[in-house]
């Protein structure tokens, strides 16, 4: 795995790895992925769904207590709950036109940054986490995501029990990991995948 730090215009596409810095679109694009992940569908009972309480507790009169109706009362013990949360859906929309700026903004300042590395390939022969971490030592990465043209059963299988290292393919990527590790390492098939996405 030999790595090699990319330079816009020669080795990757002005269009796509030459774009101006959007800080705008790339919230709204963190914004919606991270929306559109959640799965929303936490539920609780409202006084109306828990069972019980058909029977008015005590009589209204006399006991010295305080009145109750219902032993289902948001404030008993096993009642009910106030405002209770729902299943609902937090998926956001972004349009095309301005989720190709925001990824080929993100993946543009990763150059400008240093952080995109292209490699001609990647591979280990066994799926052996010692042995992918032994590669990840010798070229100094402690925190990298591997973005490969295909699946790679190997790197995959041996990248995850190794802390801040991750593994996708070139349709996988998505804005949150780009931005969330040091290193990007993408191999020239991916390279050339990405770019014709994004044009």
């Amino acid at each position: 795995m030999k790595l090699q730090m990319p330079t816009v215009g020669k080795e990757v596409s002005e269009v796509v790895f030459g774009q101006e810095y959007n800080e705008g679109i790339i919230h709204q694009l963190v914004v919606t992925y991270m929306a559109n992940a959640r799965a929303g569908t936490r539920a609780q009972k409202t006084r109306s769904e828990v069972s019980g309480g058909g029977v008015k507790p005590w009589k209204q009169k006399g006991t010295g207590r305080a009145r109750a109706g219902t032993i289902r009362s948001p404030i008993w013990r096993t009642g009910g709950v106030t405002f209770a949360a729902k299943p609902q859906d937090h998926s956001k929309k972004l349009n095309k036109k301005m989720y190709s700026v925001g990824m080929r903004s993100i993946l543009s300042e990763l150059i400008r940054q240093d952080r995109l590395v292209i490699i001609d390939s990647v591979s280990i022969d066994e799926p052996k986490t010692k042995v992918l971490d032994s590669l990840l030592k010798e070229n100094g990465l402690t925190s990298v995501l591997f973005v490969l043209a295909a699946e790679d059963k190997n790197i995959q299988l041996a990248s995850r029990n190794i802390h801040k290292v991750d593994v996708c393919t070139a349709y996988e990527i998505d804005p949150v990991s780009l931005l969330a590790f040091e290193k990007i390492c993408v191999t020239k098939d991916a390279l050339a995948l990405i770019e014709e996405r994004l044009k």
